[in-house]
């Protein structure tokens, strides 16, 4: 099966995938689905069993991870596997990989010795903390990640210890930002006609999505703590009870602040010396949730949602999953799109977040099997079916 573009707006692009896990595969679908021609090499089946090194290949996370690309098998240990990821290096635009640093220059396909085969080519490499320096051979993990970058000391209810966020944020994270530097780099080559070397790392990725947590330490020298349902500086946020249920509650600032004082029936409390401004709401904190949950179960979480909405006050509903799916503004936006797999038949995958007035993104092809498209694209560097066939015979591909 020839490339079928998920868009038009990369379909002129071409990119050699030699990523696993999830860093590497989440940088790497931001390319397939706005239409690159996006080739995951793999290893041959016999050399690493499937589910080696991370999600069986017929779960709904590698599914979702994988779609919209062609499959070749390719031993990279072997020379002659090497040899022919640079025949394919010759006509690529962008390749991105996620191996331990040094891995690359063991293989021969670190950046300089892909640049001599193709001084257009990009390459994206993704590592735990960084392509040198004291911990560049450590193995990369979210979790450790999200500990060493700040984050599992101030998520979670105070004084219970630290806690990992629900999501693997350093890996989804970093191959964002991966995607953002290729984004870059293909607008630069336009000036320039010359590739470059694009480094992400999960460690960087999770510190910089400490955001203004780590501008209160560098600006302010303050060091964030743990704040469970709480925003840490805008008061009153949270969660608090209603009838049936919790809803979340977002007053930041004083003009939010004064539309929930009317809104619950206590405009005085816009005049209480207390909670005159953030700060004064901050150091009362405790006090003004509890008096703001004294109220809030006395109407069911939709009665308060509607009531805020007309009021300006952002709220909104704490969904289980299921529930977020059912919501009328998430079926409305589409985010969860239909698309036939080999797998699962006709399922649902998560879309991109991003909508296109000219080029939209699509679900196109399935997530493929290992090797389902190696001899098309052997066939296409011009190797012939007999030298295909010693290749595999040899489990180069």
């Amino acid at each position: 099966m020839p490339h079928v573009p998920a868009s038009t707006a990369l379909d002129h692009i071409r990119v050699l995938d030699l990523t696993r896990v999830r860093s590497g595969p989440t940088c790497v679908r931001q390319l397939a689905d706005w239409g690159a021609d996006v080739i995951k090499v793999e290893m041959p089946e016999a050399l690493e069993a499937d589910g080696a090194l991370g999600a069986k290949r017929h779960t709904a996370d590698f599914q979702n991870l994988q779609r919209n690309k062609r499959s070749l098998t390719l031993n990279m240990k072997d020379p002659d596997g090497v040899a022919l990821l640079k025949k394919l290096v010759k006509s690529a635009d962008v390749v991105v990989e996620n191996f331990r640093p040094d891995v690359k220059h063991r293989l021969g396909i670190d950046y300089d010795s892909l640049a001599a085969v193709n001084p257009a080519i990009i390459l994206a490499s993704i590592s735990g903390f960084g392509q040198d320096g004291p911990y560049m051979k450590r193995p990369g993990f979210d979790q450790i990640a999200q500990g060493l970058g700040g984050l599992m000391s101030i998520t979670g209810e105070p004084g219970r210890g630290p806690m990992r966020v629900g999501i693997p944020i350093a890996d989804l994270t970093s191959g964002l930002f991966a995607a953002l530097g290729i984004f870059v780099a293909l607008m630069e080559r336009q000036k320039s006609g010359k590739g470059q070397w694009v480094q992400s790392s999960l460690l960087q990725a999770q510190i910089f999505m400490l955001d203004f947590q780590a501008a209160r330490y560098l600006v302010h020298d303050e060091i964030p703590e743990q704040a469970g349902n709480n925003h840490p500086t805008s008061i009153p946020t949270g969660v608090f009870k209603t009838k049936d249920g919790h809803i979340n509650i977002a007053a930041a600032g004083n003009t939010i602040w004064a539309r929930l004082c009317d809104a619950v029936g206590k405009p005085e409390w816009k005049e209480d010396p207390r909670f005159l401004d953030n700060a004064d709401r901050l150091a009362h904190r405790d006090l003004l949730n509890g008096m703001i949950e004294e109220l809030t179960p006395t109407k069911t979480s939709k009665e308060w949602i509607d009531l805020f909405a007309k009021a300006g006050v952002p709220s909104g509903h704490i969904y289980n999953v299921g529930d977020m799916f059912a919501d009328e503004q998430v079926q409305h936006l589409g985010i969860a799109t239909d698309i036939e797999t080999t797998a699962f038949g006709k399922t649902q995958l998560i879309a991109q977040p991003i909508h296109m007035s000219r080029t939209p993104s699509e679900l196109k092809v399935s997530p493929p099997e290992r090797g389902e498209h190696s001899d098309e694209i052997l066939e296409s560097l011009g190797l012939s079916a007999d030298e295909i066939a010693d290749l595999r015979s040899r489990n180069v591909v």
